[in-house]
């Protein structure tokens, strides 16, 4: 199979390009290698990809609706994983204007190309921060949706929307993906870890908001990718609950963990002790997520297992020796 993955050079989209190669599948990635953090991190990522057979890269931006036309035309993609987004709830604070145009117009020209081009399933990045102020816990994915709290949320739950419609009126079939706190190598450098992993080896606070009251539903990225490969070999059939064929699923490892916890597995796999700097709740921030996992385990008989002192270590690992540190 050809399989398109947008935003390639990111995080997660660099993990499933990979796996999707190591599976015997023609992958080709795009990216806009965008400046929001580290250029040189995307670049090495895309040196390992490029090391593997299978995978090919051009460099585009979905909010270029020609360019996009001119790539489905290009290939018979058989399966589409959509990651390329502006990610980062603070950053969306200052600069609304990025998350209007990749992820607003850059999903809807993804849709159009999926539209004339019919690919077999679409599988497209949400986020857990679509649940915004929601106070049931855990999560539901028929639970109500509609107070985000940030921008960034706000988008990721008209990308559901979107899908939804293009899904109900074209017959397309997607699977929506609510990926909850994600980390692990090749993480991204505005992420918690990543930030209290250098602030810790060079003698610098962390800080911690909320005075540190804070906790998430810490997943790995295999169990991430691991999910994603199962999902795309089983797109939505009708009828899904909300209607049409596009299904929406959690991904995390269903159960919170509180920061200062997860302050503490950090401490142990780099052997050092974190000064805390502790400050106020920043707005669009969510006080715990919780994941309820069980729409998605009925589905591809998978649950997220990593635990979290694994995945800090393995983090750990892959940092000192990406940093030679």
């Amino acid at each position: 199979m050809t399989v398109l993955v947008t935003g390639a050079a990111g995080f997660i989209g660099f993990h499933t390009a990979r796996r999707l190669c190591l599976d015997g599948h023609e992958v080709v990635g795009i990216d806009n290698l965008n400046h929001y953090y580290d250029v040189a991190l995307k670049q090495a990522r895309l040196k390992e990809l490029e090391s593997l057979p299978g995978f090919s890269f051009r460099k585009m931006d979905i909010v270029d609706k020609p360019a996009l036309l001119a790539l489905f035309d290009d290939y018979r993609f058989s399966e589409v994983v959509h990651l390329a987004a502006q990610a980062g709830v603070r950053y969306s604070l200052d600069n609304p204007d990025v998350y209007g145009q990749s992820n607003l117009v850059g999903f809807l020209n993804v849709l159009e190309a999926c539209r004339q081009h019919r690919p077999e399933h679409l599988i497209y990045a949400s986020s857990s921060s679509v649940y915004g102020s929601n106070s049931k816990l855990p999560f539901c994915v028929e639970d109500a949706v509609d107070h985000p709290v940030s921008l960034y949320a706000a988008s990721k739950r008209a990308n559901e929307l979107l899908a939804h419609s293009y899904c109900h009126l074209y017959g397309l079939k997607a699977s929506g993906l609510r990926f909850f706190t994600v980390y692990g190598p090749w993480g991204r450098p505005d992420m918690a870890l990543f930030k209290f992993t250098e602030a810790i080896l060079n003698d610098q606070p962390i800080d911690l908001y909320n005075q540190g009251e804070m906790a998430r539903d810490f997943t790995y990225i295999d169990d991430i990718v691991e999910s994603i490969a199962r999902l795309r070999t089983r797109p939505p059939v009708p009828p899904t609950p909300d209607g049409g064929c596009n299904r929406l699923f959690n991904i995390g490892r269903g159960e919170p963990m509180a920061l200062l916890d997860f302050v503490e597995c950090l401490e142990s796999a780099l052997d050092r002790q974190a000064t805390r700097h502790f400050m106020p709740l920043q707005a669009g921030d969510v006080l715990k997520t919780w994941a309820d996992v069980s729409a998605l385990t009925a589905w591809i008989d998978f649950r997220p297992q990593v635990s979290v002192a694994t995945g800090v270590g393995e983090f750990v690992k892959w940092y000192r020796g990406f940093y030679r540190i």
